[in-house]
């Protein structure tokens, strides 16, 4: 039976999609007298069936060879499309940890959600949503994974813009999708460019395929560069980050999903494509350039936010960049761990958020405060989800950094000092959020703020229980993505001082944190350099007012433009040919006199006319060959 299960793991995707279906009759209005509840009820179970459809196959693929199964989809000519699935540890790991995490999130939805009069919708999407996320875990064909990509991309933009009815809402909804498009644009020109250079690739197949292939660099280049600008808008990188900040207008459980395994589904992708880039230095260095630069500034920009779920996922777009930056330095296991301990501790972060946003009805953290003596189970969730994100003993990505400086990996002392400085200033930012929430005296929104019913409770709970767990599998996970691959053995200097530095770090920021006077009115200085550079932050180094006046501006000219050549030249043309159609009908129309001689006359002149212009060419021939035949006779 676990073996039957194990080969078809393909299904388990499957079990999400057809919950969505079972939501229909409730999302039409349908069925009306039993409420929304029973989809939810539907979409729950189906979830749970796949949790444990995934469970048992983990369990039996734990330390087998990494096996295929294709579906021949379109085969005509030469053109031969199939669909390939592999089942590994890491594919079936990372199904496991979509399925697990979206279970939790569906109990959680089912308190936060409990009033709202479109459930059935909500349940429907998150579960294509899962659907698209568990597709692309399983994915090892290239056609196959940005087709699902490009569902992702669709559920995100009907989770963002579920509350339609406010402006703000449909906005960001807007701004989400364009964003995206940007990127999923250049990557399909990249996996097309990529079919034709090998014909019929899958991820597994990429690495021998680099190892052999024949490409010029600049072709390599390009290449890489395409490929990259699609994980660019699903990771929420610089400059295309915008839009998971906007994002959070949507219901706080789809929050909960993006900002943990939707936007690693794009790093998933990019972590499969990482041989393609080792083709050329740029490709890679340019993943080095773009996570850093994310890392660095979304990190100083999370301290000015005072939304609660905002300062919260500008964090995540800095996760990313060290994602990007591990994929770009050629560390791709590393990489995939980084993803996991993020995924759960951020998902739990987002959990106590949505649990302080319900019972608060408020997101400004300027105007909350006293809420751990009140709230003690979402305390905790923030204080472990915290914890779980920086460098501290025992929790997992302290064990992730381990496993990155234990001295199997070439690093340098830069990108230390850049962990170092990225999480002296997560720990500052968390540190801030919890002192503004829950310490200090209650403000007069957090006065009566009782803990979450059981269904929002249990949920943060569990998930507090696998962030406690998390670390284990940091430590057991062999490095099964890169196997083959020789390890370069790093300075043995740098280790000594690598784990201890990121801890002061952390602790330095904690201390930070706490010490610093925060003021929660918020003023803005008086002060103009402290001003500028509070306006810069909060304001996301003004990157909206960058696009309106270079993007957008080109965009609105170049429509101007074309609106202009179509009204006038297009539109100018097509109206002439009216206007002498017009022009010959009327002055036709005084021939109709009814005798037959002027119709015959009429048809003469015509038809002489006609002969006159068709030969007109042909005479003047004839007669310069006359003319020049009688002049010769003249002069001979």
């Amino acid at each position: 039976m676990a073996d039957f299960l194990l080969q078809n793991s393909w299904f388990i995707p499957f079990y999400s999609l057809i919950g969505a279906f079972l939501t229909l009759p409730w999302s039409f209005r349908l069925i009306k007298r039993t409420g929304p509840r029973p989809a939810a009820y539907f979409n729950i179970l189906m979830t749970f069936l796949s949790v444990l459809h995934g469970a048992v196959a983990f369990w039996r693929v734990w330390q087998r060879p990494t096996q295929q199964i294709v579906f021949d989809w379109l085969q005509v000519a030469d053109l031969n499309l199939d669909l390939t699935i592999q089942i590994s540890p890491v594919s079936i790991g990372a199904l496991e940890l979509v399925t697990g995490i979206s279970f939790l999130v569906q109990l959680f939805a089912l308190g936060y959600m409990e009033k709202d009069w479109s459930l059935a919708r909500f349940y429907g999407l998150l579960g294509f949503f899962e659907a698209a996320l568990g597709g692309i875990a399983l994915s090892d064909s290239l056609f196959l994974s940005y087709a699902l990509l490009e569902m992702l991309t669709l559920s995100t933009y009907l989770l963002v813009g579920f509350w339609y009815a406010q402006p703000l809402v449909v906005t960001a909804a807007r701004d989400a999708f364009l964003t995206k498009r940007v990127g999923d644009i250049i990557l399909l020109m990249g996996l097309v460019a990529l079919s034709c250079y090998g014909e019929g690739l899958t991820f597994s197949q990429l690495e021998s395929w680099a190892n052999t292939s024949p490409i010029l660099p600049l072709t390599a280049t390009l290449l890489g560069l395409s490929l990259i600008a699609g994980p660019t808008g699903k990771c929420a990188q610089f400059p295309l980050n915008l839009w998971l900040d906007e994002a959070m207008e949507g219901p706080n459980p789809a929050g909960i999903m993006r900002n943990s395994v939707v936007v690693s589904a794009g790093a998933y992708v990019l972590i499969k494509l990482q041989p393609v880039f080792t083709l050329s230095p740029i490709a890679s260095n340019t993943l080095i350039v773009l996570g850093t630069t994310t890392a660095i500034l979304t990190s100083l920009i999370s301290l000015a936010q005072i939304d609660i779920k905002r300062t919260l996922s500008h964090s995540t777009s800095a996760y990313l960049g060290l994602v990007f930056i591990a994929v770009g330095l050629g560390h791709v296991d590393i990489a995939f761990l980084i993803l996991f301990s993020h995924a759960i501790a951020k998902a739990l972060l987002f959990m106590s958020a949505g649990a302080i946003i319900l019972t608060t009805s408020n997101q400004n953290i300027t105007e909350m405060g006293g809420l751990w003596s009140r709230m003690p189970a979402t305390t905790l969730s923030f204080i472990l989800g915290s914890l779980g994100m920086v460098a501290v003993f025992p929790l997992g990505m302290f064990w992730t950094w381990q496993r990155w400086f234990n001295g199997t990996l070439q690093v340098d002392w830069p990108l230390v000092i850049l962990l170092a400085f990225v999480n002296f200033l997560a720990c500052l930012n968390f540190m801030r959020v919890f002192r503004l929430i829950f310490l200090g005296q209650p403000q007069s929104k957090t006065r009566r703020t009782p803990e979450v019913p059981w269904s929002m409770a249990v949920p943060m709970v569990s998930l507090m229980v696998v962030t406690l767990l998390a670390p284990l599998a940091a430590l057991r996970w062999p490095f099964w993505l890169s196997p083959n691959r020789p390890l370069e053995v790093a300075p043995t200097g740098l280790l000594s001082w690598t784990m201890a530095l990121l801890v002061l770090s952390g602790i330095l920021g904690l201390v930070l944190g706490y010490s610093v006077p925060l003021r929660r009115a918020w003023a803005r200085s008086t002060q103009l350099p402290l001003r500028f550079c509070q306006d810069l932050l909060a304001y996301d180094f003004y990157l909206d007012k960058i696009y309106a006046a270079t993007v957008v501006a080109a965009v609105a000219m170049i429509a101007r433009w074309s609106n202009w050549f179509d009204r006038y030249v297009i539109d100018g043309a097509v109206n002439l040919v009216s206007l002498v159609t017009i022009f010959s009908g009327n002055a036709l129309k005084y021939n109709v006199s009814g005798q037959s001689q002027f119709y015959l006359l009429t048809i003469l002149i015509g038809v002489s006319l006609l002969l006159w212009f068709s030969f007109s060419g042909q005479w003047a021939m004839i007669s310069e060959f006359w003319s020049a035949w009688l002049q010769s006779l003249a002069l001979g």
